[in-house]
């Protein structure tokens, strides 16, 4: 083998011989591994890629709107009036049966008289004497995350919608010495849970084998959970639900929707911190 003298640059006839003895051995040793370890997963061809199309904008001369057209009610805040905040601000012990009562007394065309869409969730809270989440009370168990990046708990809570099979969602933060709601939703369930400072709820689609998935994410601007995706999703084959949810465009926050099947227990991420 031509060998370069010590001190020299090596010729063009060893640096060509270099690279081949080097090219040898890491096919030897890539050999070696294969049969070692048998397929380590080689690359392998997936096929055609299909050609990237960029989006087509439409009717480029309409002019830009500078204003909804229709008041959704993207930011749902307000105030709950009768339940008291500790000096502390320690939400967790505000009751959350309390803040239940106090929906249900600031809205009595929902729950109060016999022609009251939810007249069985008033009569029900009779039954809240040993807290939420027990027998028949219509206060299910109420969940505690910081959402809001204070470093302070908030509540997420949810409450039965009778009769009927729908669940009212509520977040609730301390804002000063007030108790802040900053996010609603009323529907039926398929499932809920917390994700870092989001709230995602999922519920049953009139679509077979789809489901519908919103999140609601706190915004340090505005000061509240915005419904920050809307999205309808494919689960697999699945019967027509006898009463389906209302599909997004028709879902108003806020506002109480038609009773709709719900499964006996909403999910809730285990993470959470429960009551």
């Amino acid at each position: 083998m031509p060998r370069s003298r010590p001190g020299s640059r090596p010729g063009p006839s060893e640096r060509r011989f270099g690279r081949v003895v080097r090219r040898v051995v890491a096919g030897v040793l890539v050999l070696a591994a294969a049969v070692g370890c048998g397929d380590a997963g080689g690359l392998e061809g997936a096929g055609s890629t299909p050609t990237a199309v960029g989006p087509a904008r439409l009717w480029p001369e309409l002019t830009p709107a500078s204003s909804p057209a229709f008041e959704i009610g993207e930011v749902n805040t307000e105030p709950v009036r009768g339940v008291d905040v500790p000096a502390d601000g320690d939400i967790r012990r505000v009751d959350p049966v309390g803040i239940v009562r106090a929906e249900i007394d600031a809205n009595p065309g929902d729950y109060a008289g016999d022609k009251a869409p939810y007249r069985e969730t008033d009569r029900r809270m009779a039954d809240c004497a040993e807290g939420p989440g027990h027998g028949r009370c219509p206060v299910l168990r109420p969940y505690y995350r910081d959402l809001t990046g204070d470093g302070r708990e908030d509540l997420t809570l949810g409450f039965r919608l009778l009769p009927g099979q729908t669940t009212a969602v509520r977040v609730y933060t301390v804002d000063k010495d007030r108790l802040m709601q900053v996010m609603a939703w009323e529907d039926a369930l398929s499932g809920v849970e917390l994700a870092g400072r989001s709230l995602v709820i999922r519920s049953p689609s009139e679509v077979a084998g789809y489901e519908y998935r919103l999140q609601w994410t706190w915004d340090r601007d505005q000061r509240a959970m915005l419904l920050t995706h809307d999205e309808m999703l494919r689960t697999g084959p699945r019967g027509h639900s006898r009463h389906p949810s209302a599909p997004p465009s028709a879902r108003s926050s806020g506002s109480p929707s038609a009773p709709s099947p719900i499964p006996s227990s909403p999910s809730v991420s285990p993470s959470a911190s429960g009551g």
